[in-house]
């Protein structure tokens, strides 16, 4: 997976992990047995007789059996049980009971040590093959979208609130069709395979519906259709109470304006490239998709400019209501405010360590962000000019 969508997948946890504070940590533990037994030496020559390190060469084994390799671990129950009988052979009380008693039960923690590391190693790869299994999922439900489409710079991040989610509600999509450039951001109502479920259902049916369909009217109609054949499939909650959130946008391949439907969801925001910013709110408020049986109304479209150099931002709810340990929201049209980004992969590189920093490395809801932008025009040389001639 290239730089522009970083997903928590199998990769983003190897980096996680690859962070100073996790590697130092990690060092540590790993240090952590060798430590152990040398304190547990120590222990025993600066101390009378009476007292003993044997809890720390039992703690030694223990210790390397869930971060160590299984020869690793064997080789540190070895040393502390070896340890441990050298001192008493040195001192001469190695055929008293207790010294006996202090040996075996180092023994019988060291063969625990191998159990467990056993176990571990084989959670471990079981963790793996679904990390794995979730990582393809991913790929199939919610692919990334490529980098240029339609002549315009894609970029998209999914951020899990789970270290261990891969996927949820939220959801994204572009497509380049007859009628433009069309998109769309949501969030589906729920957790789970459910809420899966419904994500590639709305995401088939609009990237079915966008090549086929006219209008964007008629483009969150079909998505409506699909919702509500969906939820004659659901039980309980999901049945009556399922739907999505969702903004659709078109953005015109001849003159560059962008037409929003925004359905219960997020703003999105236009980065103009002297840092403005402008809110592209709707002019009436609609319901989510799939809320028709409540009301319905026909869409009423926002339409605009997106010139040469701009970026829109869209985004689920995981980033407007990311708190702060004081309960402080993150507001993206402040921050981004009079802020200007070389392309959208770096607007959304900063925007997901920022409300790292802002939440404390945590969130309580998933993320979902895709940029689109405009590359700025470039001058056009003269036909009239042949190379290696200057022009007039």
């Amino acid at each position: 997976m290239g730089k522009r969508g970083r997903r928590h997948t199998a990769k983003d946890a190897d980096a996680y992990e690859a962070r100073p504070g996790i590697t130092r940590t990690r060092a540590f533990v790993r240090t952590l047995p060798l430590l152990l037994i040398g304190g547990g030496l120590l222990l025993t020559f600066v101390t009378p007789p009476k007292f003993t390190g044997a809890p720390l060469f039992s703690a030694a084994p223990l210790i390397a059996a869930p971060f160590f390799s299984l020869a690793n671990t064997l080789l540190t129950g070895f040393i502390a049980v070896g340890a441990l009988t050298g001192l008493h052979l040195y001192n001469g009380t190695a055929g008293k009971t207790e010294s006996l008693t202090e040996i075996v039960t180092v023994v019988t923690v060291a063969v625990l040590a191998v159990l467990i590391n056993r176990v571990v190693t084989r959670s471990s790869e079981q963790l793996a093959s679904a990390r794995s299994i979730a990582v393809a999922a991913q790929r199939a439900v919610l692919p990334e979208p490529a980098a240029r489409i339609g002549g315009l710079e894609v970029a998209a991040r999914y951020e899990a609130a789970q270290a261990d989610a891969f996927i949820g509600g939220d959801l994204y999509a572009v497509q380049d069709t007859p009628h433009g450039v069309r998109l769309i951001v949501g969030d589906v109502r729920g957790k789970g395979l459910g809420a899966v479920e419904a994500v590639a259902v709305v995401i088939g049916a609009f990237r079915e519906a966008s090549e086929q369909e006219a209008s964007l009217e008629a483009v969150a109609l079909r998505l409506e259709r699909a919702l509500a054949r969906e939820g004659t499939r659901r039980d309980g909650l999901d049945a009556v109470e399922g739907f999505t959130t969702a903004v659709l946008a078109e953005i015109s391949h001849e003159h560059g304006a962008v037409r929003l439907i925004n359905r219960g969801h997020p703003e999105p925001l236009l980065l103009h490239p002297d840092g403005r910013l402008q809110i592209l709110a709707p002019e009436q408020a609609a319901l989510p998709l799939g809320m028709s049986d409540l009301a319905s109304w026909p869409d009423r479209g926002v339409t605009a400019e997106l010139p040469a150099g701009a970026m829109l931002l869209f985004y689920t709810d995981g980033l407007s209501e990311a708190r702060s340990a004081e309960g402080v929201f993150y507001d993206p049209a402040a921050r981004l405010e009079g802020r200007m980004f070389p392309g959208p992969d770096s607007l959304l590189s900063a925007l997901v360590e920022e409300v790292r920093e802002h939440t404390g490395g945590g969130a309580p809801d998933d993320m979902a962000l895709l940029a689109i932008a405009r590359p700025a025009a470039r001058a056009v040389m003269s036909p009239k000019v042949t190379e290696g001639q200057p022009s007039a």
